[in-house]
Order: structure tokens, then C-alpha cells, then sequence
């Protein structure tokens, strides 16, 4: 009995294991790569300091950005920013203004 709970719980194991191929959309590039284009992208166009302060989570081109801004400008021009490079399909804007 021992020994088929073992061996069943290493199939079940080896199955979670891999992700499914086919079950995510196309990309072009890898959802890391893409993150570091879009937080290059910020740095260049809103400041590293402002880049450097937000979390940028890839998956399937939707990109979603995270962290607090000094002003709702920023936080709009880093979306801007990001909306730019190639490969994005969307952005969720996530940032928070910092309040003072």
C-alpha cells in the first residue's frame, strides 16, 4: 500500500512538474525579457529612480506595472512608456502615488 501511494504521488509529481505547451499566448520573446525592455524604457524616458521603484510582472505581452510614483504624472508616463516597446499587447497600471 506504502509503495503505491509513493509511486502515485511521483506521477502526479512528474505531471505538475512542466508547464503545458499550447495553453499560453504567443509571444514574441520571453514575458523576463520583455520586462527588462519595459523597465529600461521607464528609466529612459521617466528616470532610473522612478524605474527603480516599480515591479514589472510580464505574462503573455500584458504587462503590469506596480509600485508607488512621486506624482500622477509619472506614474502615467511610466505606462506610456511602457505601452512603447515592442511586443507589449497591454499594460494594467498598478501604481500608487506616494502621498506627502
Amino acid at each position: 500500500m506504502r509503495r503505491l501511494l509513493i509511486a502515485s504521488l511521483a506521477v502526479t509529481l512528474a505531471a505538475c512538474a512542466g508547464e503545458p505547451r499550447g495553453t499560453y499566448p504567443p509571444e514574441s520573446g520571453s514575458d523576463a525579457a520583455l520586462s527588462a525592455k519595459v523597465k529600461a524604457a521607464i528609466a529612459t524616458d521617466v528616470g532610473a529612480r522612478a524605474a527603480g521603484s516599480l515591479n514589472i510582472e510580464t505574462y503573455g505581452g500584458v504587462v503590469a506595472l506596480s509600485g508607488f510614483a512621486d506624482s500622477e504624472d509619472q506614474a502615467t508616463r511610466a505606462a506610456q512608456a511602457a505601452k512603447k516597446v515592442q511586443g507589449v499587447r497591454s499594460v494594467r497600471n498598478e501604481i500608487r502615488i506616494k502621498s506627502s
